[in-house]
């Protein structure tokens, strides 16, 4: 029996691709979900192997196995890859590789391949010579035309390389492509058609969900079969949950799926289906993690982070909009894991659960009880003057706002939320909301992030923006 080694592959810059798309986000997100689904794949069919010998795959990596005698081989599919991709990417994305044998603990071989793999990031593209370069015509990909059960080929990403066989998406291949439609029925809903879904303003943005320290929870995998099992796992709950939940009453119509991978997805609706969908995606997580992960160590991979972009305007492209996501998931995850962004603030999970609770009490005070409307820019002419008057290190986490003169916040509120001559209910809901924005001590007002965010909420809710 010939000696096997690892091949260790990873498709990095698909972010800078996607921030940089102008008219084309979707066939170039799909595109990028498909690639490293796609590419092992078509390497062992090239090389005539079984597909057994594929450990894992999405994302931006995989991991195949392979007798040794065809690591040469190997190594040249995917310097012509690699070609073509640059190609394609006008170098914003490559595909880099590390092979070494299957020999010692899989700590030893996991550190192996992620030295090769570091050495060759720092070269140049490999395959660039002029016999490798113009035997790759430039890719028209047609991502954006796969529906869910279809099947896909090398060619359909990279033309210029032979089909020696084709994978069904959805079956042989995990994949998310939800996509709420117009009001033909005929192709997906543009942006401004998924805002005008929204319940209150007109406004869509985009939702990004990121696993926290996934890549450290691989590490601490003890064997190259846990390696699999994790990443394997990790894939076919995210790409199915997030059909699933995209499916449900009160997100399939406002909501459209742009890729979900391993570790991270992205989605673009209506901006309350894009806060509820959050909301369920962690929730769902949270089960999952208390079933199949409970028994490991550490807190690696355990938690999730998310952030949610609106779009400025209706001008707005879905890049611009894709790369705000981004930069506020960064945000999230630099404050801690396991948080959120939303409409200005990080929160953890159970303040924004306490969030919705509060917004709900705004809307009903305003919507079943005739409160006016301006009591929410009382509330919001607070945190504004108390912002203003704090001061705040730089890079701390901004915890609770306090005001300094409790009686002004009561002495306003009383003045348009009238508590005289209105029944118990409205009486106990205006008491409820004065005490989820400042707590029970009166003289001692902290008024909390998510009482912002409730506040932006209800805002938006009810069109008072």
């Amino acid at each position: 029996m010939s000696l096997q080694v690892f091949l260790y592959g990873k498709i990095p810059g698909a972010d800078e691709f996607l921030r940089n798309a102008d008219d084309d986000f979707d066939t170039r997100a799909q595109w990028v979900t498909l690639l490293s689904e796609v590419l092992p794949r078509a390497l062992l069919a090239e090389l005539g192997l079984s597909r057994m010998l594929l450990g894992s795959s999405g994302g931006d990596q995989f991991l195949l196995v392979l007798p040794q005698e065809f690591r040469e081989r190997a190594a040249l599919f995917c310097d012509k890859a690699g070609a073509a991709v640059a190609a394609w990417t006008s170098g914003a994305m490559r595909v880099i590789y590390s092979f070494t044998e299957n020999l010692g603990d899989w700590s030893d071989i996991r550190k192996r391949l992620l030295i090769e793999l570091g050495e060759q990031s720092a070269q140049p593209l490999a395959g660039t010579s002029e016999s490798l370069s113009t035997s790759i015509v430039k890719p028209q990909p047609r991502a954006a035309t796969f529906q869910r059960g279809n099947s896909v080929r090398l060619s359909d990403l990279l033309p210029g390389f032979e089909d020696r066989e084709s994978w069904a998406l959805g079956d042989d291949i995990p994949f998310a492509d939800h996509a709420a439609l117009n009001e033909d029925g005929n192709e997906p809903a543009s942006p401004d058609a998924l805002a005008t879904r929204a319940d209150g303003r007109w406004i869509w943005g985009v939702l990004r969900g990121d696993v926290d320290a996934f890549t450290d929870r691989l590490r601490r995998a003890n064997s190259v079969e846990e390696h699999i099992q994790l990443s394997t796992m990790y894939m076919q709950f995210i790409v199915t949950e997030l059909q699933m939940r995209c499916s449900l009453p009160e997100f399939w119509r406002s909501v459209r799926v742009l890729y979900a991978s391993g570790q991270s997805f992205a989605v673009i609706g209506a901006w309350d289906a894009l806060i509820g969908l959050a909301r369920e995606m962690q929730r769902i997580f949270a089960m999952f993690v208390d079933s199949n992960l409970r028994d490991l160590a550490g807190t690696e991979g355990k938690t999730i982070s998310m952030a949610v972009a609106l779009a400025p305007d209706e001008s707005e492209s879905i890049a611009g909009v894709y790369a705000d996501a981004g930069e506020r998931l960064e945000l999230a995850k630099a404050a801690g894991r396991d948080s959120v962004w939303v409409l200005g603030r990080t929160l953890d999970w159970k303040q924004l659960a306490d969030a919705a609770e509060s917004r709900t009490t705004m809307v009903r005070l305003i919507r079943e009880f005739g409160a006016p409307r301006n009591f929410l820019e009382e509330l919001g002419a607070f945190y504004r003057a108390s912002t203003s008057d704090t001061i705040v290190t730089p890079g701390a986490r901004r915890t609770n706002t306090r005001v300094e003169k409790p009686w002004r916040f009561y002495r306003r509120l009383n003045a348009v939320l009238v508590p005289s001559g209105r029944s118990r209910d409205y009486q106990r809901l205006r008491s409820d909301l004065i005490g989820d924005f400042t707590g029970r001590r009166a003289s001692n007002i902290q008024l909390r992030p998510q009482g912002r965010v409730a506040l932006e909420w209800a805002r938006l809710e009810t069109g008072s923006i």
